[in-house]
């Protein structure tokens, strides 16, 4: 059901920033060491979904016995989406109630796909759903949404003394700074970047404003929160 309504959100005074790192053993990890599991729903009900297509492949076409296999599949998919939609919704709206500036990655999610090891686990976690929600989510309550650019290497800095790596390879998940010596789960570095990066990209958007300069990437209206977008 569908209603108009002049009902707004109530803005929290709130102005936190969080960074926030997409991935696929934890859907999200802030910027403050939390890590979000997601449900997984497909991984989970998998065996089922095989278990009744097999069952559907080896009834007759057009019997009653098919059309009721065909429809056991579709429950079993519309919940897979259902579980689905349902975390990736708590989820967002947790974030943009509670915090004021959300920083996060823009993902190339369709090249991402292209590695058939991943791609099921990817698809699963619905990278894009996500960004769509927060997106909308923050103009509703808001917020400012700053996406960091495509190659900005959020894993690979050190979050203590901004030493880059050259080489880290996506199956190593805990590194050591060769200068400072610190000891980073990749999630969370990455995180702790990217609410970096959302620091000096607001600082800066100020200091064009003050001088009397539109700001360079952001996008819509700052009272009903703005969509911050680099190198676009």
């Amino acid at each position: 059901i569908t209603v108009e309504t002049d009902d707004i959100p109530k803005t929290s005074k709130n102005q936190a920033v969080v960074g926030i790192d997409v991935g696929i053993t934890a859907l999200a990890t802030l910027s403050d060491g939390t890590k979000i599991a997601g449900t997984k729903p497909h991984k989970h009900l998998l065996p089922r979904l095989r278990r009744q297509s097999r069952a559907l492949s080896r009834k007759t076409v057009r019997s009653n016995n098919h059309h009721k296999a065909a429809r056991r599949l579709a429950r079993t998919h519309y919940r897979i989406s259902c579980l689905r939609e349902d975390c990736l919704h708590k989820l967002t709206t947790h974030l943009v109630q509670n915090y004021g500036v959300i920083a996060i990655e823009d993902l190339n999610v369709a090249g991402m796909v292209k590695n058939r090891r991943l791609a099921r686990s990817l698809m699963d976690s619905s990278f894009g759903e996500f960004r769509r929600q927060v997106e909308y989510k923050a103009q509703m309550y808001g917020r400012t949404v700053v996406v960091a650019p495509q190659f900005f290497a959020s894993s690979k800095i050190c979050s203590c003394c901004g030493t880059k790596q050259e080489v880290l390879l996506l199956s190593v998940r805990s590194w050591q700074c060769e200068i400072c010596q610190t000891d980073h789960d990749r999630d969370i570095n990455a995180a702790r970047n990217l609410e970096a990066y959302a620091i000096q990209y607001l600082k800066e958007r100020d200091i064009n404003s003050n001088a009397g300069s539109s700001p360079v990437y952001a996008c819509g209206e700052p009272s009903d929160g703005a969509l911050c977008e680099a190198g676009r």
